[in-house]
């Protein structure tokens, strides 16, 4: 299938991230963007006199590229959902894989003219990239004739991500009107109560809990932290009240009204202190920084691990929780509130942080040969028969039609096969490119609130129980992050680099004063490159969202 031709404009802007080109002039920049914008709004007008496209009348053949070195899109059509859709909706998707690194995968396809479909990448500068490109497709046209976005996100959400030209790029993914999220800690059950369940509250508590783990459970590991050392981010949590692991993404804490440096900041400073005497005496994963998803979900599915911390242990410890069930019926896994240093409020704790807009989102590019098509998919994707048969899989088996509030109506099987349930999930959690939390959360928790406590759903129990109340609304800090391209977002990158060699270094350290010489380093040397400009610049957006959520 031939590809749409881009404007030079396109190339030219990722050639500038990666230091091909010096630049250009600012009214080239303008000219070429208002060129791309006449030429989309002339194919929006076509596109609104045709019909609805109905999925499964023909065949549908997408293309995507998931933006993250991590990610590798499983074969679609390999599991019972992704095959139901495959042949009840006639949508096939094929990926292009990253190779582990997806920025240059992401720049090759630019310079060859062969942008997939659609592009699952992070909310802000990586849109605003391609955006100001003229590489994406405004979704604006299709609202109206596809309406499952806009009746589960609202206008409200939908406008909050509208781009400068106040048109709608991105396609969110588990966006919600309430709390939500997973992050936290999962404890083997089996273990903690042969080691005589003792308090698991304080960091302190943590520490001796993990050595008498490490004592009498050589081969376990006492605390595993999943991919991109997750769990060090979550334990940062445990030393600062009213603040969440989105200061980690951040590079930036906030005081006052300002946002300032992380690597001067003392309670992560601690953090850091606290999780590199965890990993020199044995009592972390020693290959945190460096494992991948499988290695991962091979330790807690076999229940290789006492305690488990990450952005979303749900994930895999659902899936470990049943295997240890089988083994033992007294076994499994359960959550605990989060760790709080000694002196802290535990109810002013949060190991993971969410906002309204949900986690990533979808892009349609202008390679998609018919992107009304791939948006009538990702509208039936997020709407109720498409996350419905995602997240439980085809109708029939663990929920059978929608009651009168249109949410699906479960089965007994729901809550008989859990584990059956689970591994649905499980093997489409690469496929939940726009995930509805809206209506997949208010479904399940409705339906679980019908149920005794022994047929609840592990994950949902769990989320209903700690892990919703216990993370932080992050909303305040959406898009405060620069162009990659502009002068703000090069010192981004540089302070990212530097701040990620920072927390490898201190995670190694031999002792708490090396903790503290390696982060006065890091910052002597983000301050070189720029990083006060940087939180300036950040400081600046973040109020801006200040305002607008306060209505001003």
């Amino acid at each position: 299938m031939r590809k749409k031709s881009f404007h030079w404009y396109l190339l030219l802007v990722f050639l500038l991230t990666i230091g091909i080109v010096a630049g250009c002039s600012d009214s080239d920049t303008t000219e070429s963007v208002e060129e791309e914008t006449d030429d989309s709004e002339t194919n929006d007008e076509a596109g609104e006199e045709d019909d609805v496209f109905v999925l499964g009348e023909e065949p549908l053949e997408i293309s995507m590229f998931g933006n993250y070195d991590w990610y590798t899109m499983p074969g679609w059509g390999d599991d019972v959902a992704t095959a139901w859709i495959k042949e009840n909706k006639k949508v096939d998707i094929t990926a292009i894989d990253g190779g582990g690194n997806a920025e240059q995968k992401l720049t090759t396809m630019i310079a060859g003219d062969e942008l997939p479909d659609f592009i699952w990448t992070d909310r802000g500068a990586a849109v605003e990239r391609l955006r100001e490109g003229g590489a994406l497709v405004p979704l604006d046209p299709y609202l109206d004739k596809y309406t499952n976005l806009r009746d589960w996100f609202g206008e409200e959400g939908i406008n909050m991500l509208r781009s400068d030209d106040g048109k709608l790029y991105q396609f969110p993914n588990w966006y919600n009107s309430s709390s939500f999220g997973n992050a936290g800690y999962v404890v083997n059950k089996g273990i903690y109560e042969d080691l005589g369940s003792p308090p698991l509250e304080t960091t302190e508590d943590l520490y001796e809990y993990l050595q008498l783990v490490k004592d009498k459970y050589p081969d376990v590991i006492p605390f595993e932290t999943g991919i991109d050392g997750q769990g060090i981010n979550v334990l940062y949590s445990a030393f600062a009240e009213g603040e969440s692991p989105a200061n980690i993404n951040n590079v930036a804490v906030p005081n006052g009204d300002q946002l300032t440096s992380i690597f001067t900041d003392e309670n992560y400073i601690e953090s850091l202190q606290y999780v590199s005497k965890l990993f020199r005496e044995g009592l972390l994963t020693q290959d945190a920084l460096t494992q991948d998803q499988d290695m991962v979900i091979e330790k807690v599915t076999s229940g290789n691990i006492a305690v488990f911390a990450s952005a979303s242990p749900t994930d895999h410890a659902r899936t470990g929780h049943y295997n240890l069930l089988e083994e033992d019926p007294d076994g499994g896994y359960f959550m605990i509130h989060p760790i709080h240093k000694e002196g802290l409020d535990p109810n002013e704790v949060y190991p993971g942080s969410y906002n309204m807009m949900g986690w990533n989102v979808s892009v349609i590019t202008k390679g998609a040969e018919d992107p009304e098509k791939v948006f009538a998919f990702l509208d039936w994707l997020t709407g109720p028969e498409g996350q419905a048969s995602l997240i439980f899989g085809p109708e029939g088996e663990y929920w059978d039609g929608f009651d009168e509030e249109g949410f699906p109506q479960f089965t007994e099987k729901y809550y008989e096969d859990p584990e059956g349930l689970a591994k649905v999930e499980e093997d489409t959690a690469n496929f939940q490119w726009n995930g509805n939390s809206n209506f997949l959360d208010t479904a399940k928790a409705k339906f679980e609130e019908t149920l005794p406590e022994e047929h609840r759903n592990w994950t949902t129990h769990w989320q209903n129980t700690i892990t919703w109340d216990t993370q932080y609304d992050a909303t305040q800090y959406l898009n405060i992050s620069p162009i990659p391209e502009s002068e703000e977002g090069i010192i981004q990158q540089r302070v990212g680099e530097i701040f990620e060699e920072a927390r490898a270094k201190a995670v190694y350290a031999q002792s708490d004063e090396e903790v503290e010489q390696i982060m006065a380093e890091a910052e002597t040397a983000a301050q070189d490159v720029g990083y006060q400009q940087l939180l300036e610049f950040q400081t600046e957006k973040w109020q801006e969202n200040l305002a607008v959520m306060a209505g001003q």
